[in-house]
């Protein structure tokens, strides 16, 4: 059997998005806190909150502050769920290869803006521009 898989995914997903260092990819803490509203319960949480998961401090992951995180990413549920997942319980190798499990291991495994950027280049190369 592989070894269990452990990684702060809810946290780093948090991370590539919301920040004090905003950029274009990235949004303030208080922007973030506006969209992140878990759609079952409506729970918000506080901008302290969402600072601490920015700092890679430790929290307590709630259904409701992945459904919260979800929203205010834009993400499906179920790939927020994946990340919490990852974080506390961990997965073994093989589920890392399918599902939302491993869409997620590909969100993490690429920068913000990464996929466009990619795209861009591409379509630059192939125009000759």
């Amino acid at each position: 059997m592989a070894a269990v898989q452990h990684r702060s995914a809810l946290t780093e997903l948090v991370q590539q998005h919301v920040g004090t260092h905003t950029g274009p990819d990235k949004m303030s803490v208080a922007a973030f806190v506006q969209r992140a509203v878990d759609p079952d319960s409506g729970y918000r949480p506080s901008n302290g909150l969402i600072g601490k998961i920015v700092r890679g401090d430790s929290y307590n992951v709630t259904p409701e502050l992945v459904g919260a995180i979800a929203a205010g990413l834009g993400i499906p549920r179920e790939i927020a769920a994946a990340a919490a997942h990852l974080q506390i319980i961990g997965y073994e190798a093989a589920e890392l290869k399918r599902g939302a499990p491993a869409t997620l291991m590909r969100r993490l495994d690429v920068e913000p803006g990464e996929p466009e950027r990619a795209v861009a280049e591409k379509w630059r190369k192939e125009t000759g521009q």
